[in-house]
C-alpha cells in the first residue's frame, strides 16, 4: 500500500498513531490538525487550503428511462443537499439520449409545501449566461454559479421547463422523494403549486447540485443498490442508511453522504441500470470533493446465479479503480435475506463465502470494511434479517435497520474535511519512549 492510501485521513491516522502509541509505550501530544483529504495536499507536505471550495451537496446516480409526458412542462424536482454554501450550480444530463436535449428555463428556489416555492428565494439558472440549454447526447453539463444560500438538509426545489420530449430521459426511479410535473406550459418560476399537476417519485434530468462551501469538504459517496438507494423505507421520510448516515456525520465529522444507489443493480452488470464500473465516472470521478466510496453491492449478483469467486474478483476491480484514483474506498458484507433467488441454498453459501472474504481479506484491498451483514442479521437465524430491520419483504429493510446499517460505519474511518476548525481533529506527535 502507498503513502496515499496509508495516511490519507487525519482523524483515522490520530486514532491508530494513539493506538500504536500505547503499544509502545511513548507518550503522545494532541494537537489541533486538519485531516487529509482528496487534493493530495498531504503528499506534497504542504498546509490544506482552507478557503471557500465547491463541494458536491447531492447527487444520484440515472438510468434510461422511455417517454415520460415530460413534452411541454415543467419538472419540479424536490431534492436535499448536504452541504451548506452561498452559491449553487445544478447539474442536468442527457446522458442516454440518442437526441440533443432543450432545457428552455430553470429556477432553483427554496422549497415550500407540496409543489409550492417559499416566495422571494425563486432565481433564475443560467447556462453560459443564456436562460435556455441544449444537452448534447450523452453529456452532462453544469450551469453557471448562482448566488443563493444553501442550508445543509434543506428541500431545494429545481424547476426546469421541456419544451419536447426526451427520446431517452435519464431518470432515477426510486427517488423516495416526491417532486411534481406541471401542466403544458413554462412555469419555473411560479410559486404556486396549481400548476403542478403531478406527483412522481423519480427525479428526472436533473442529477446534481454542487454548492459553494465556505470551507472544504469531502464527501463520502455510497455506491450499490436497492439497499443503498433505500427500498422498504418510507417515501418523503429521509429514512435511507445514506440519511441516517448523514446524520452522524455533522460538526468536526462533517462530511456530505451523496446517494449511488440504484435499484436492481449488480456489481458485475446485467441488472438495472448500468455497473458500479461503468457508472464509475459520473458517480464517483468526475463528483467534486469526494474523497471516499463505501461500496455495499452484490445480492442482486448472488440472485442471478453468480458465485463467490466472480464478485470477489469484481470487489478487487472497483476497490483498485478507486483507490489508483486517489480516493479511499470501504467494503461492506452483503447483508442476508432468505428470501426468493436472494434466499437459494446456492445463494446462502456463496454470500457466506463473500463475506467470508470481505471481513479476512477485504481490508488488504481496501481502506477498511463496515460488517453490515452482522449489524443486521437475525441473532437466531443469520442468514435472515432480524425482524426488526426488515421492511417485511425478507430483503429490504426497514428504517431501524438502515440507522442500523449507518450505525456500523465508523466515522473515525472516513477521511472528514480537509480544512477541520480548531479542535475538531486531533494531531499526535509521538514523542521518546517512556
Amino acid at each position: 500500500m502507498d503513502a496515499r492510501h496509508r495516511f490519507r485521513g487525519g482523524r483515522g491516522l490520530a486514532a491508530g498513531l494513539v493506538a500504536a502509541a500505547a503499544v509502545l509505550g511513548v507518550a503522545v501530544a494532541l494537537l489541533p490538525l486538519a485531516s487529509a483529504g482528496a487534493s493530495g495536499a498531504e503528499d506534497a507536505g504542504g498546509p490544506v487550503p482552507c478557503g471557500s471550495a465547491w463541494v458536491a451537496a447531492w447527487r444520484t446516480s440515472p438510468q434510461a428511462g422511455q417517454r415520460a409526458d415530460l413534452s411541454g412542462r415543467t419538472l419540479r424536482m424536490v431534492v436535499r443537499p448536504q452541504a451548506t454554501g452561498s452559491e449553487l450550480r445544478i447539474r442536468v444530463s442527457n446522458r442516454f439520449g440518442t437526441r440533443p436535449l432543450r432545457i428552455d428555463a430553470v429556477s432553483a428556489a427554496e422549497a415550500g409545501s407540496g409543489a409550492a416555492l417559499v416566495p422571494g428565494t425563486v432565481r433564475p439558472v443560467l447556462f453560459a449566461g443564456a436562460p435556455a440549454i441544449v444537452v448534447p447526447p450523452g453529456q452532462e453539463l453544469a450551469s453557471d454559479p448562482l448566488a443563493f444560500v444553501t442550508q445543509r438538509g434543506t428541500p431545494l426545489a429545481v424547476s426546469l421547463y421541456l419544451p419536447a420530449e426526451p427520446d431517452r430521459v435519464a431518470v432515477h426511479p426510486v427517488a423516495l422523494q416526491t417532486s411534481y410535473v406541471s401542466g403544458p406550459g413554462d412555469v419555473a418560476d411560479s410559486v404556486d403549486p396549481a400548476p403542478f399537476t403531478r406527483a412522481v417519485s423519480s427525479w428526472f434530468v436533473l442529477t446534481g447540485v454542487d454548492v459553494l462551501a465556505p470551507r472544504a469538504e469531502n464527501a463520502v459517496i455510497l455506491v450499490g443498490d436497492s439497499i443503498t438507494d433505500g427500498v422498504g423505507s418510507d417515501p418523503d421520510r429521509d429514512d435511507r442508511w445514506s440519511d441516517a448516515l448523514a446524520g452522524r456525520l455533522t460538526g468536526g465529522l462533517a462530511m456530505p453522504v451523496l446517494n449511488a444507489g440504484i435499484s436492481a443493480n449488480q456489481l458485475l452488470g446485467g441488472g438495472t441500470g448500468e455497473a458500479p464500473a461503468a457508472r464509475y465516472a459520473t458517480d464517483v470521478g468526475a463528483v467534486p470533493g469526494t474523497a471516499d466510496v463505501v461500496l455495499h453491492i452484490g445480492t442482486n449478483d448472488l440472485a442471478a446465479g453468480r458465485d463467490a469467486g466472480e464478485i470477489v474478483t469484481g470487489l478487487v476491480a472497483y476497490a483498485d479503480r478507486v483507490r489508483a484514483d486517489g480516493r479511499r474506498i470501504f467494503l461492506t458484507t452483503i447483508t442476508p435475506s432468505a428470501t426468493g433467488a436472494h434466499g437459494t441454498p446456492f445463494a446462502v453459501v456463496q454470500r457466506e463465502a463473500v463475506n467470508r472474504w470481505i471481513r479476512t481479506e477485504g481490508p488488504a484491498h481496501a481502506d477498511g470494511v463496515f460488517d453490515f451483514a452482522a449489524a443486521v442479521a437475525d441473532p437466531a437465524d443469520p442468514g435472515r434479517l432480524a425482524p426488526a430491520f426488515d421492511s417485511g419483504d425478507g430483503l429490504h429493510l426497514s428504517a431501524a435497520g438502515y440507522r442500523a446499517l449507518a450505525g456500523a460505519v465508523d466515522p473515525m474511518r472516513l477521511t472528514g474535511s480537509p480544512c477541520l476548525a480548531e479542535g475538531d481533529a486531533a494531531k499526535v506527535l509521538v514523542s521518546a519512549p517512556r
